[in-house]
């Protein structure tokens, strides 16, 4: 009965066609005002890394100063102090832990008709590419020997490889970066994690770090680093000052083999912090706190309260409409009095009439649906023309086309209840003697 019960949906659709097309609109908008939204919210608080999210861990070591502190009060800032980092990546029981930091250095590209402009880079450690599964279109990461020695080699991204060397592999190829050479090591492949979880603080613009060097090479050719250096007390000027001072401008990672392994990570922190402490530093005494992948992009609030409130005000609007399609429906079904009291006196149940009337009321929603999916990517595109950064976030992906078509037929049927509900109070007689 399913099958021919949604054909006389399908040809029900044709008896009112404006009013079809009404409800369909009406469905249409509703669902595409929410999908869009919660699209949006879906890649921003989705896991960016599964299989690996609960095995990477970002360490937060207070080293503040104790003037003013309140215990259990949001810190100003989680990066990590240089001598930290060093420590933690010289001694840590992980299997792999990376330091980094953003910068930026101009590029003298090798080619004349270019002119010369800045680029934005991340300065990590050997371990980040195998970390965060970073993929290589040409060569791989530099060597351990290379990063020992700080030397000038650069890892590019595929768009700056292509502008800089067209289609030709440029590994070995030379550029040149801060006015010295750069030896050329690798390019990335398509890789571009949005949000970009491995570096939340000062991460950069939307289109991804077009450069990667050393970051002993950085350190090295006292680059300045780009985004958020906290500094709780006066330095010395000086880039030896910044780098033996308590100012936070480090991001650090650990990759554990099992999450199992946290509670011992977690101890070894603890250790750590101890042994600081005894050399007159952490002096706020604050708990070491240890995050995961989905907690980190929590604590740093990814997915904000505006988007939220957005999402909110979506599926509010997704239920006005609704009510709206109510009310057309109730119109729709009311109109149709006559024919179900022949039926119900020709032998029809009510159940089979409220069979009938809702599984029509599913082709408008799959109609809606289709219609709701059109509109859904013209106000993702929309959405993308605002920055480079909503251009990432806003797409769509085979999860939210199905919950398109989940949401618009279920938002049809549940619109649908009470109108079918009072088609099937209609009673034989009083509709038999009206005709």
């Amino acid at each position: 009965m399913f099958a021919y019960y949604f054909k006389l949906g399908l040809r029900n659709l044709r008896r009112n066609p404006a009013l079809t097309a009404l409800m369909v609109l009406i469905l249409a908008v509703g669902v595409a005002a929410s999908v869009s939204t919660l699209a949006i919210l879906h890649v921003m608080s989705g896991d960016p890394i599964p299989g690996k999210s609960d095995r990477l861990f970002v360490p937060f070591i207070d080293n503040g100063q104790p003037d003013g502190y309140v215990p259990g009060a949001e810190p100003v800032d989680m990066q990590m102090a240089y001598p930290d980092a060093m420590n933690l990546l010289r001694k840590h029981p992980a299997e792999r832990a990376t330091a980094m930091f953003g910068t930026g250095m101009s590029v003298e590209p090798p080619r004349s008709d270019i002119p010369a402009f800045q680029a934005y880079g991340l300065a990590p450690t050997r371990a980040f590419f195998a970390m965060f599964d970073v993929p290589f279109l040409h060569g791989q990461p530099w060597t351990a020997d290379d990063e020992a020695r700080g030397a000038n080699v650069v890892i590019l991204n595929r768009t700056v490889a292509e502008k800089l060397f067209g289609d030709a592999n440029p590994v070995g190829q030379r550029l040149i970066m801060n006015r010295e050479p750069f030896t050329v090591v690798g390019v990335l492949g398509d890789w571009n994690p949005m949000p970009r979880y491995y570096k939340l603080i000062g991460s950069g613009p939307a289109t991804g770090e077009e450069f990667m060097i050393p970051m002993a090479t950085a350190v090295r050719k006292e680059l300045t680093p780009y985004g958020s250096v906290n500094c709780s007390q006066v330095r010395d000027p000086g880039y030896a000052s910044l780098l033996a001072s308590e100012c936070t401008w480090i991001q650090f990672w650990f990759e554990t083999r099992s999450a199992f392994e946290r509670a011992d990570l977690q101890s070894f922190l603890e250790n750590y912090a101890g042994e600081q402490r005894k050399l007159g530093r952490l002096k706020r005494n604050a708990p070491i706190e240890l995050y995961d992948v989905m907690a980190w992009m929590e604590v740093r609030k990814v997915v904000g309260n505006d988007t939220k409130l957005s999402a909110w005000l979506a599926f509010g609007f997704l239920i006005l409409c609704l009510v709206n399609t109510v009310g057309l429906l109730l119109a729709k079904f009311s109109a149709r009095a006559p024919e179900v009291g022949i039926r119900r006196a020709l032998g029809a149940s009510r159940r089979a009439i409220f069979q009938q009337f809702l599984i029509e009321t599913g082709v408008i929603g799959l109609a809606g649906g289709l219609l709701g999916l059109l509109l859904a990517f013209g106000a993702l595109a929309l959405i993308g023309m605002q920055s480079r950064s909503m251009a990432a976030m806003a797409r769509m992906d085979w999860e939210m086309l199905g919950l398109t078509f989940a949401i618009s037929l279920c938002a049809a049927l549940v619109a649908g209840l009470l109108p079918t509900w009072r088609a099937c109070q209609v009673t034989p007689a009083i509709q038999l003697k009206s005709q």
